[in-house]
This record gives C-alpha cells, structure tokens and sequence, in this order.
C-alpha cells in the first residue's frame, strides 16, 4: 500500500528536496505540497493524504495552528468531520526548537531534522503512517525539560489514572520518563510484545492517539515529573 504524503514548507528548496527524495521510494507517493499552514488545509482536505510534513514556523499561518485544525478540527479545518486525519510529522531546524512542547499538544506525531537523511525521511515517514510516534531521547528530554520550566501539573484531573491497572501505571510513568518498549521490557523483566500490548491498553483506556500525546498526559497529571 502506497503511503500518501503532503508536504508543507515555505521554503520552495525543501518542498522539492523532500519530494524527490520521498517520490523515489517504491512505497510513497507525494500527493501535494503548501507554501504555509492556511494552503496546507486545502491541500490536505483535497488529498486525504496519510501523513503531513508540517514545517513550524510559517507565514500567514503556521505549522502549529495548521495542525491544531487538522487534527481536532474547528473553523476552516478538515472539509469533513468524519474524514481520518493524517498523521503529522513535524520539520525543524534545530533538534531542540521552542516548539516542541506546544506541537506535541497540537497533536503532532513526530519530530524530522531538516537535514535528514533520505533513509532517515522515508523511515520517519514509514513509523508514522503505521501508527507510531517518532519521539527521539533528545526531544523527550526537552519535552521533560519544558515541563519542568512550566512547573506542575497542568490538567484539571487525575480520575483517568483510576481506569489504569497498577502495571499500566508502570508502564506509563517509564514511556513518560523516555523508555523505549525494549528499555522498559528489560526494567520490568517481561517480553516487549507485552510491554506494546500494556501501552495499547492504555492507549485505549486514556483516550489518546500515541506515545507524545501519552508523555505529555503523565506529566500533565503529575504522575511523574521532571528530576523522578
């Protein structure tokens, strides 16, 4: 099955160096591209492509705003509600952009180096149409680091947590802490297929897409916190 990409950046240069690239690989297939967020939503209820290259900083509208619409919809957001929505990969500059914290909230899968590799595109592509999140320990950490600039707990309640059993919790304070699924496999001394089917559950049982939007959930809550 061909992945479907569309790619939003306002520089003309990237646009065509990661459509190149992407557009040589047998399984992908870019279907579009926008010069900024407000382009980008057209492009993407146009096309209803399977994961979005989403630069962050853009005129007009940028790439924080143009996800926020995309995935949780309100005004000129996805033409129909019931249409999935893709998965977001955001472009930056710099491994440790200001961004990083709010793009998680907005929903965003993922992070991409601008000078990535094409091995490193297509991969980072692959992982997120199939679901998962690209997170590497460098922004975890930053992520963590925001929290501990912000300070606290900032949702309103813990009663989700209730719905989890105490090995979920487990597991969701080590995700939270940047474990990989191996790394908490080794912590907890179980089988990684049952670390992954752990996570799915509480996936499930929180109500959220993947492991970002999970990390932020455990800091926001308090159920661990910078320095743990």
């Amino acid at each position: 099955m061909t992945i479907r990409v569309v790619i939003v950046d306002d520089q003309g240069m990237v646009r065509t160096g990661f459509g190149v690239l992407l557009n040589a690989q047998p399984d992908i297939e870019v279907v579009g591209e926008a010069v900024d967020g407000a382009q980008a939503l057209s492009v993407v209820a146009e096309q209803r492509p399977d994961v979005v290259l989403m630069d962050v900083r853009m005129p007009v509208m940028d790439g924080l705003e143009a996800t926020r619409r995309l995935l949780k919809g309100g005004r000129d957001g996805p033409a129909e509600p019931g249409a999935a929505a893709p998965k977001v990969l955001m472009l930056t500059t710099f491994d440790l952009d200001d961004y990083v914290y709010e793009a998680l909230r907005a929903g965003a899968s993922g992070f991409l180096l601008k000078d990535a590799s094409a091995d490193e595109l297509a991969e980072a592509v692959r992982i997120i149409a199939a679901g998962d999140a690209l997170l590497s320990p460098s922004v975890t950490r930053r992520l963590i680091a925001e929290f501990a600039r912000l300070g606290g707990p900032r949702a309103p309640s813990r009663e989700r947590l209730g719905a989890l059993t105490e090995r979920e919790t487990e597991v969701l304070a080590l995700v939270a802490r940047g474990l990989s699924n191996a790394e908490i496999a080794a912590e907890l001394v179980v089988a990684e297929q049952t670390v992954k089917t752990h996570f799915g559950r509480i996936l499930t049982k929180l109500g959220l897409r993947d492991r970002p939007q999970a990390i932020v959930y455990a800091y926001e809550v308090g159920l661990v916190r910078p320095g743990d």
